[in-house]
């Protein structure tokens, strides 16, 4: 069974690297047979590596310890539902499940595109099987995950206890999904400038491989989020780890891309800025990756350090030079094709906000990367901490936030006194009589203050949005206010669920805004001890102790009491996982509407003591609301329209009756 998956492997290196070059001939000679071959050749290669992780995934589940990756990352005890996610739990089958993604996105586009963007479809295709040929390669000579060990172990040592959390279940195929997805984009981009057809054809399809990665990837990163608020027991869900700040970048470069075309659409300019930024989201998935994989800088998140990292920068070097030279070699049939007329415009609102995530994109990318500048020049790694991040990225998310409200109340090419003083007399208004409120309440931090007042401005801005377009419909065909609202942003699903995940922002950065009020204590407590911590009665119970073969555990028993009123019984806990010699803390939380009380045990004493971290943590359930709002409303922007169904008709069409054209001829 293990040799099928290995000659699995063996043979999709074959298919993907006869679909590169064949796709890549077809689209210089203009060949429709031999883009059909390539596209071929890209499905029989997404089968292979189907069998390759159908194989593995059997291995685990039947428990074949003589697979090295199997011993590594599972053990008898473990139930199915670890076994399954223990794929992506080690570094080779982690790698295998990325490759197979990528195969997937091909299929993907194969078949919606079979026969539309006949210029653009066989050097789209190209670019993906070299990534998933780049994979292959890795497979085979660096990470194959069918290494058989000289003996077979009794047992296996079982999964990371990091890892041991439902939420790994989807978190890492979320990440992977986003990181793996913007190949899609970035293959478009690099098929419009091999093609030569450099109007903005190729923004159509990015456009929706864009958002399909983006949503993806923001999806992963707030459930990593919540991962690492229920299991790390730092009291917090955003440390600026280098794992997390590898995806948050193309993350933010996508951000900035979605926003960039629409100039291009609307006006024509941008053009060779919206190529970078689909080659820099590429980018830095490749960076991400070589930084998560590689073991070069120390993370609670990356892989154990290995020999993979000069694959990664080798593919990224190619990566980089090849696209930045074909761009070049572009840049004279690349001019705009209008000019910014006026600084007071929704052209230079989409510029800024640009400016304003790359900014935050670069002070990330330095933060992350200077342990290794450090090392270079000083031969010692200095690692900056989040309050770096913090302190670089504040202001300009406060920018970024302004931006996200007044852009939509700018006209395009200029905006006169008159409409300015008409568009942002009112939001400006609400967030005017939302300040005192906001000082009431006991906001005194001025970063906070000046955050919660702009998310009112974006509130109302975007509100009005809504009310101005429905009242609109709603006088031009007589139907009732919330069927009008509805039917407008389901006619409009792109400028609406743009609008949703802008409110998906503005609850993000309240949740965010919380963490300026978050206190902490440690306390000491004997059993049946009672202490107050603000507003809260906290007794310490008991403790009680369990051990299992592999685990030892230690949880305290404690009642939390709010005004009198119980509220619940708090169990944290501490484990050691025995085959990893590693410790971990789950922590217990109660989560009430506007704070949650974030209970660590920290250690215990032979007398009955116990050591406790507590954490009142405000407005952490905006994070989580503001995740499932984003969801949502990128579901939203990219399901398609009536419009959309009939141009994809359209263009079907048409590239059948060319087809049939050049057969005849």
């Amino acid at each position: 069974m293990i040799d099928i998956g290995y000659f699995a492997l063996c043979t999709a290196l074959i298919f993907s690297g006869y679909s590169t070059f064949a796709s890549f001939a077809a689209g210089r000679k203009r060949n429709l047979s031999l883009a059909r071959s390539g596209e071929n050749a890209a499905l029989v290669t997404c089968g292979l590596l189907t069998l390759a992780v159908i194989v593995l995934w059997h291995a685990l589940l039947t428990h074949n310890f003589r697979v090295q990756f199997v011993a590594e990352n599972s053990d008898l005890s473990m139930p199915v539902f670890y076994l399954i996610t223990s794929l992506w739990g080690g570094q080779a089958g982690s790698l295998l499940f990325w490759g197979w993604i990528l195969s997937l996105y091909a299929v993907a586009i194969i078949i919606v595109y079979r026969n539309r963007y006949r210029d653009l479809m066989p050097y789209a295709v190209a670019v993906i099987s070299s990534s998933s040929f780049f994979y292959c390669i890795l497979h085979l000579f660096s990470a194959d995950p069918f290494t058989l060990l000289p003996t077979i172990p009794e047992n296996g040592r079982g999964l990371n206890p990091l890892l041991q959390q439902p939420l790994m279940a989807i978190h890492p195929p979320l990440l992977y999904l986003g990181m793996v997805g913007m190949v899609v984009p970035f293959s478009f981009a690099i098929s419009a400038l091999l093609s030569g057809n450099l109007d903005a054809t190729w923004l159509r399809p990015a456009r929706r491989w864009m958002l399909i990665p983006w949503s993806f990837l923001g999806a992963g990163l707030l459930l990593g989020g919540k991962w690492a608020y229920v299991e790390l027991g730092w009291g917090g869900y955003w440390g600026w780890d280098p794992v997390e700040n590898s995806s948050l970048m193309p993350w933010l470069a996508g951000t900035a891309f979605l926003h960039s075309i629409m100039v291009q659409e609307r006006r024509g300019m941008l053009k060779v800025w919206n190529f970078f930024l689909a080659i820099l989201c590429y980018s830095l998935c490749i960076l991400g990756t070589f930084i998560t994989r590689s073991g070069i800088i120390s993370s609670v998140h990356a892989f154990a350090e290995s020999n993979i990292g000069p694959f990664f920068v080798t593919f990224l070097v190619i990566i980089g030079v090849s696209s930045a030279a074909l761009l070049y070699y572009r840049l004279p049939k690349l001019g705009p094709e209008n000019k910014l007329e006026s600084f007071v415009s929704r052209e230079t609102a989409f510029l800024l906000n640009n400016w304003i995530l790359l900014g935050i994109l670069f002070a990330v990318l330095w933060g992350t990367l200077f342990p290794l500048i450090s090392e270079a020049f000083t031969g010692q790694q200095i690692t900056i901490g989040p309050p770096f991040f913090n302190q670089v990225n504040t202001p300009l998310g406060l920018i970024l936030i302004f931006l996200t409200g007044a852009g939509p109340l700018v006209a395009w090419r200029k905006s006169s006194t008159s409409s300015l003083k008409k568009h942002f007399a009112r939001p400006f208004l609400f967030a005017l009589l939302s300040a005192p409120i906001i000082l009431g309440a006991g906001v005194n931090d001025f970063y906070a203050f000046v955050s919660l007042t702009l998310c009112c401005f974006v509130v109302a801005a975007i509100g009005l949005e809504f009310h101005t377009g429905t009242l609109a419909r709603k006088r031009s065909t007589g139907e009732g206010y919330f069927i009008a609202m509805f039917r407008l942003s389901s006619k409009n699903r792109r400028r609406y669920g743009g609008y949703i995940t802008h409110v998906a922002l503005v609850l993000l950065f309240v949740g965010f805004t919380g963490k300026a009020f978050t206190t902490e204590t440690e306390l000491v407590l004997q059993e049946s001890e009672t202490r107050r911590f603000g507003e809260y009665n906290l007794t310490f119970e008991t403790l009680a102790y369990g051990e299992n073969a592999g685990m030892q555990s230690t949880a305290a028993v404690l009642s939390l009491h709010l005004n009198g009123e119980r509220l619940g019984t708090l169990l944290p806990e501490r484990r050691y996982y025995k085959a990893f010699d590693q410790g971990t803390t789950e922590v217990s939380i109660y989560s009430g509407l506007l704070e949650d009380f974030y209970l660590i045990l920290v250690g215990w004493s032979n007398d009955g003591s116990a050591k406790f971290q507590i954490y009142i943590n405000p407005l952490v359930k905006f994070v989580w609301l503001g995740s499932i709002v984003l969801i949502f409303g990128s579901i939203w922007a990219m399901w398609p329209t009536g419009r959309d169904r009939r141009v994809a008709k359209i263009d079907t069409q048409n590239a059948l009756n060319t087809n049939k054209t050049v057969e005849s001829i």
